[in-house]
C-alpha cells in the first residue's frame, strides 16, 4: 500500500531534484524513493571477509608466504628488445 508524503524543500534543492530526475527520465517521486532506499538500506557485511574460505586447496601458509606464491604464479614478460635510436 502506498501512502502520500508531503515535504517542503528550498528552491535550490527542488531544482536539483528536478534536474537529477529529468536527466534519468524519472519522476521526482521515483527519485525520492530511490534516495530513501539508498539511505536506509542495511549495510552488507564486508564482502572480502564473506569470501573467506570460498576457495579450497589453498596452501596453509598462504598468508605467511604470499610473496613467494605470487612470484611463483606471476611471471612478468621480458621487456621488448628495442633498438637504440640513431640520431
Amino acid at each position: 500500500m502506498r501512502k502520500p508524503l508531503q515535504i517542503y524543500m528550498e528552491d535550490e534543492e527542488f531544482e536539483r531534484l528536478e534536474k537529477w530526475a529529468r536527466e534519468r527520465g524519472w519522476t521526482k517521486s521515483r527519485a525520492v524513493r530511490f534516495a530513501l532506499r539508498a539511505l536506509t538500506q542495511t549495510p552488507e557485511p564486508d564482502p572480502l571477509l564473506s569470501a573467506s574460505g570460498m576457495i579450497e586447496s589453498l596452501p596453509e601458509d598462504l598468508s605467511e608466504r604470499i610473496e613467494h606464491y605470487l612470484q611463483e604464479t606471476f611471471v612478468a614478460e621480458k621487456r621488448a628488445p628495442y633498438r637504440k635510436r640513431r640520431r
